[in-house]
């Protein structure tokens, strides 16, 4: 048994004294532990060798009294899996060589057996929980069926994936394709994690905001809930989709345990939007960590009061960012666990 289940517990409904807490790329730049290592081994080197994915989950642990901890690894993973070959390219990011914008190469994108292909994110989560010894949950992830998409047609970030937009709709063929296989990849990789051990799952719509609601439902959600309904009998499943407050409605209808939103819509908005019935998980903006840790602590009190203490998980409205001081991320963290009613 997990001893501290306050995550659970939210991700259930369940009344808690306090809202748990974690923070998006918790496990990552802005620690100068995770720098030591990254000035070491480039990204991908530490994300298939389970020992040293399995160190860097854990750095954030030792630091903080965080309630729960994600498995440090990349959405990526998923489409290198299917024989896509992503690098991590220095100032750059993500980046292919030769993006995908044809149904012939679509065609030739295989469904892996994922034990062949990411065997090192498994072997990862067996050597975490060693680590973690029963005290918090540990949370495995994986990209939307979009966002992934996004990255392989595109070939590398983008502000707005115009590329892969366009393709989608001068294509759509070959692009709800692609989303299948990606689909039933992430299918596969997720029931992988929760066998090996991991307490929920949260799916990552980075990019689900760029599409209009209309062009949300077919090109990502519909895919989502696929994911949804294949892994809700077996685990808890987190969806995160920046800048898609305009779907909470469609998503609270489905079998998703917890919904996280970001920092554009009101506490209150998006409980409107979800029927008060879901948990909800966010929204602090992280830029605002570059506040005092006075201002921290007092913006995240109001925050919590907003929300409400139950069927909440609170978080960052999207990842940490790297150049945030360390002092500030601890603010953010103990101003949750130390919150108490009529703060």
């Amino acid at each position: 048994m997990i001893k501290n289940d306050l995550y659970l517990k939210a991700l259930r409904g369940e009344t808690v004294e306090r809202p748990p807490v974690w923070m998006m790329r918790q496990a990552g730049r802005y620690l100068p532990e995770f720098i030591a290592l990254r000035d070491k081994y480039d990204f991908f080197t530490r994300c298939q060798t389970p020992e040293l994915a399995s160190e860097i989950t854990v750095q954030p642990i030792r630091r903080f009294p965080l309630d729960a901890a994600i498995l440090f690894s990349d959405i990526l993973v998923v489409p290198q899996a299917m024989g896509i070959d992503f690098k991590m390219k220095e100032n750059v990011g993500p980046w292919l060589d030769n993006p995908i914008r044809t149904m012939e190469q679509v065609q030739n994108v295989i469904v892996p057996d994922v034990d062949d292909t990411l065997g090192y994110v498994f072997d990862a989560i067996e050597l975490t929980l060693i680590k973690l010894d029963n005290e918090i949950p540990l949370i495995g992830f994986a990209g939307s069926p979009w966002t992934i998409l996004c990255y392989c047609i595109e070939g590398k970030g983008s502000k707005a994936f115009d590329i892969a937009k366009s393709f989608c709709f001068q294509q759509p063929e070959a692009a709800h394709l692609l989303l299948q296989k990606i689909t039933d990849t992430t299918i596969a990789y997720l029931k992988r994690k929760v066998e090996k051990g991991v307490s929920a799952v949260q799916v990552f719509d980075s990019w689900g905001g760029m599409l209009s609601p209309t062009d949300y439902q077919e090109f990502s959600w519909q895919y989502i809930n696929q994911i949804v309904e294949a892994l809700s009998p077996l685990t808890h499943v987190v969806v995160f989709g920046k800048g898609c407050w305009f779907a909470l409605e469609d998503m609270t209808m489905s079998k998703a345990s917890a919904l996280g939103v970001d920092w554009t819509i009101t506490p209150e908005f998006a409980r409107t939007l979800t029927n008060h019935t879901m948990t909800l998980q966010g929204n602090f903006d992280p830029a605002r960590l570059h506040s005092t840790p006075e201002t921290i602590k007092k913006m995240v009190t109001e925050m919590i009061n907003r929300f409400g203490k139950d069927r909440y998980i609170a978080n960052l409205g999207h990842g940490i960012l790297p150049n945030i001081p360390v002092e500030n991320a601890e603010a953010f963290i103990r101003a949750v666990v130390d919150w108490k009613p009529n703060n």
